[in-house]
């Protein structure tokens, strides 16, 4: 399941230290309550840190006492020479009590700033210049200055200014109105800053899944089991009645709404075999393997435990939920190095792969091949469209719902579009970033240049109708170079990321585990499914993965994560065995009717419950920084 976090980019939407008024440059924060504190890291040479000072000084006008404004250096010496020098004299005034003096001399002046002139401001001040020049040069200064810089790298910071409102980053527009509505906070701000730092949350994705499951086992097990079950059985057509599709609402979650989970996991399994774990044949080799023996492990204790009556389901153990592994793994914090993670992420990739297969060619209904000839011409129109370089989004659309109606009718799972949809969406190579910056300049240069001429005279009919013209020309010249920076299937999986992880998954949870409690377990038949689910996710995952490792790493073709111990790899490997909405999924196509569905999918709950307490446990035992190589 493609929901791995990247820990770098996390870190960067967060403020890793939190402001402490005792160390950090701060102002405001007098008020009784409503105080919002925004952190800057700036560079008092950078040209747009000069430019937003009138901003600042506006939103403290405005806010007065409620905002707590914190800037924190960020020189950049390679850019702009000097800047190290300005953000020492700050520190050397501040040793004085002098710093917000020095700091705001240094934006309402122009560049360039000599050392004398500097001096010269110090003396202005007031300032012992004996202490001020020692000051300035001291090793004290200069650390205070690298340890903010080295702070905001570690954050993610490469470029001035970056804002936190917070603890949030604050990556909106930089205009007055922009900012302030993120500073006070109405209600739709607030909801959207909310639910941006819960999607930050390591583990938000698959605790959001987590809840639907519980929600569903909720309502399939009170009273209010009748009207679940009666949503889920609703009938729901698209399409000229008699000629459309339709399907139960549950059938709906599944194939429909997969499919643009799909799309993801094809997407991440195409950019880890081009650009990531999976680009280097030796660095893939060990989680592939380890995917391999995580799938025949599970399976083959299943079939020992089944009768040919429940054979069916030997897929249902097999799949691994990289959501909630990742985020155990993220919660964990330093004990798990990176190394590991990635590992677990790549073996997730290949696991993606393996489930794909497995539904594509153990579980088609009532095949008809007609169909799926047409669902290989739609294909083929896909590749035409990539050939041809076609980068608008919608043709592609169009063609991946033909090729999901003909998937459906051919009999194949139709959630499978959205793997053949994700190897097509056309790509295109990193853009040179000057000739982007130089088109963005010019746009905004020209609707400065108008806002400039307009506050001169009264402006006419014609003269407003013309810096409309130049603004709709900036807006759609901005529009362009920003589009540009990603290519279309980044810009889909953007797009779709968040609805896949807390829409279509929960909604396809919340569809899927809706099974009683109260199943009727005492035939052999139905305890031999639980008991094959539960083992082979318990056991059967980490073993497999375990000994395919061993096997992989004793054979000299695979090279175990850096840093990881053998008690940290045998709890990643226990993770492994929390199952996932695919592994439901291949309960409903290897039991579409009867009571092994339910026991299957509550084997599913309870092994995937086992295997993260024992993974978290185990990895929880090994103390931060004793990491040793396997």
């Amino acid at each position: 399941m493609p929901m791995a976090a990247d820990n770098e980019r996390i870190d960067g939407l967060r403020l890793l230290r939190a402001v402490d008024l005792d160390r950090d440059h701060a102002r405001g924060g007098g008020a009784d309550d409503g105080v919002v504190i925004l952190v800057v890291y700036g560079d008092y040479l950078c040209p747009y840190c000069r430019r937003l000072r009138v901003v600042l000084a506006q939103l403290r006008a405005t806010l007065g006492e409620s905002l707590v404004y914190v800037f924190r250096h960020l020189p950049n010496e390679t850019v702009h020479p000097g800047a190290d020098l300005l953000a020492r004299a700050t520190e050397a005034a501040a040793a004085q009590g002098r710093f917000w003096e020095m700091h705001d001399w240094l934006y309402e002046q122009e560049p360039p700033f000599g050392s004398e002139r500097v001096f010269d401001f110090a003396r202005s001040l007031g300032l012992d210049m004996d202490r001020f020049r020692r000051d300035l040069d001291s090793e004290a200064t200069r650390a205070r200055v690298q340890e903010d810089l080295s702070e905001g790298r570690s954050n993610g910071i490469t470029v001035t200014p970056t804002f936190f409102i917070d603890g949030i980053r604050y990556d909106d527009a930089w205009d007055f109105h922009s900012l302030l509505e993120a500073l006070q906070r109405p209600l739709a701000a607030q909801v959207k800053r909310t639910a941006r730092a819960f999607a930050n949350l390591p583990a938000s994705a698959g605790f959001t899944l987590l809840l639907s499951a519980v929600a569903a086992l909720i309502c399939a097990n009170t009273p209010i089991a009748p009207y679940y079950h009666w949503l889920m059985d609703s009938s729901f057509s698209i399409g000229p009645a008699g000629g459309g599709v339709s399907m139960t609402v549950a059938a709906w979650f599944s194939e429909g709404l997969l499919a643009a989970f799909f799309l993801l996991v094809g997407l991440e399994i195409r950019r880890e075999v081009t650009a990531g774990a999976l680009t280097d044949p030796k660095a893939a080799v060990l989680p592939v393997v380890a995917a391999v023996g995580g799938v025949l492990a599970p399976a083959a204790i299943y079939l020992a435990l089944a009768t040919p009556a429940t054979a069916k389901g030997w897929s249902v153990p097999t799949a691994t939920d990289v959501a909630f592994t990742i985020g155990i793994l993220a919660l964990l914090g330093d004990r798990v190095p990176g190394a590991l993670r990635v590992f677990v992420a790549a073996l997730a990739v290949v696991d993606d792969i393996l489930s794909m297969l497995t539904l594509a060619i153990f579980y088609p209904h009532s095949f008809d091949a007609t169909w799926l000839l047409g669902a290989a011409i739609a294909a083929a129109l896909l590749f035409a469209l990539n050939r041809a370089r076609v980068y608008a989004g919608w043709p592609y659309a169009v063609v991946a719902c033909a090729l999901w109606v003909m998937l459906h009718a051919s009999g194949v799972h139709a959630a499978l579009a959205g793997v053949i949809l994700a190897v097509f969406l056309p790509t295109r190579p990193a853009p040179a970033a000057a000739p982007l910056l130089a088109q963005a300049a010019t746009a905004l240069a020209a609707l400065e240049s108008a806002e400039r001429e307009a506050r001169k005279v009264e402006p006419s009919a014609h003269a407003r109708q013309k810096h409309e013209l130049i603004r709709e020309s900036a807006s759609r010249n901005l529009s362009a170079a920003s589009a540009r920076l990603l290519s279309p299937a980044e810009r889909i999986e953007r797009a779709v990321a968040p609805w896949s992880a807390y829409f279509i998954l929960p909604l396809f949870a919340f569809s899927a585990t809706g099974i009683s409690l109260f199943v009727d377990l005492h035939s052999g038949e139905d305890m031999r499914v639980l008991a094959g689910v539960v083992l082979g996710l318990v056991l059967g995952k980490p073993i497999g993965v375990l000994l395919a490792s061993w096997l992989t790493i004793k054979a000299r073709i695979g090279i175990a994560p850096n840093g990881t111990s053998l008690r940290l790899f045998i709890g990643a490997a226990c993770l492994c065995g929390v199952g996932d909405t695919v592994a439901l999924l291949m309960a409903d196509q290897a039991f579409p009717l009867g009571n092994f569905a339910a026991v299957a999918k509550i084997g599913v709950l309870a092994g995937s419950a086992l295997a993260a307490a024992l993974g978290a446990a185990v990895v929880a035992s090994v103390k931060p920084g004793a990491n040793v190589r396997v």
